[in-house]
């Protein structure tokens, strides 16, 4: 595998938990957690992207590299892609987008993701697995992706996609749900980033159709092990902190 780093875009202002990433799990900030199973990956660096004093004092509290970025960046990819122009990270070089709310994200997907764009000629990668109960099929928080033949995104949609026109469960077990991590090179990651948000990604608040709406191919993976559950609510907590303990016990 080549050399990839791990960028880790966090914000203070989430407007389901605010603080999100100083929220305490297991007696430590979540989003040292986060970094932590981004160090254990094979990543050759791991930096911390924010614009939030707090956050940066508290990451370099425990090691962390921070960079810190403006405060008008819309989503974690253009917050990423400052990082990319201020360390000049070369046009060829992977980044890992590991989102700020996933600490129990296992490394090997980490590795994963970053491994199935390097061996493909898409221009972005992800992970997503089936579909766990059709609540989840359901949900507009559970992202659904659908998938060519070549393994290549179609369409991503908070909507219960593909559609179940004879409702006898058969979409339900061909849709796929969407993990939030992403692996790009950084010449995708500017280009991205110089676009116009899409129609779609305005109706759908899902910032990867505007990768899709500009023609970028998107290579889905599944892996062989689900992601720990993210954070989004003040309900996700004991989740989250189960997890940690069942799988990431130090």
């Amino acid at each position: 595998m080549s050399a990839f780093v791990v960028v880790i875009p966090a914000r203070y202002a989430s407007e389901r938990l605010p603080g999100k990433p100083l929220r305490e799990i297991s007696g430590r900030p979540m989003i040292e957690h986060v970094w932590r199973r981004a160090c254990e990956s094979h990543a050759s660096e791991v930096v911390i992207a924010t614009d939030d004093e707090r956050i940066a004092e508290a990451a370099e509290g425990f090691g962390a590299v921070v960079c810190m970025t403006g405060d008008q960046h819309r989503s974690g990819t253009e917050r990423i892609a400052e990082v990319a122009d201020l360390l000049d990270w070369d046009d060829k070089r992977i980044v890992v987008n590991l989102q700020g709310d996933e600490p129990a994200m296992p490394p090997a997907l980490i590795d994963q993701c970053a491994e199935l764009l390097e061996e493909s000629d898409a221009d972005m990668a992800t992970l997503a697995s089936p579909v766990q109960s059709l609540d989840d099929y359901r949900d507009p928080n559970v992202v659904k992706v659908v998938v060519a033949n070549d393994g290549d995104a179609l369409y991503f949609s908070r909507a219960p996609v593909p559609f179940d026109r004879d409702d006898d469960g058969a979409a339900v077990e061909s849709a796929l749900h969407h993990h939030g991590i992403y692996a790009y090179r950084c010449g995708v990651l500017r280009k991205l980033v110089m676009e116009k948000a899409s129609a779609l990604e305005i109706a759908e608040k899902l910032e990867q159709l505007r990768a899709l709406a500009m023609g970028l191919r998107i290579r889905v993976g599944v892996p062989g092990r689900r992601p720990g559950p993210g954070v989004d609510t003040e309900a996700d907590i004991d989740a989250a902190e189960q997890a940690l303990s069942e799988n990431f016990p130090d």
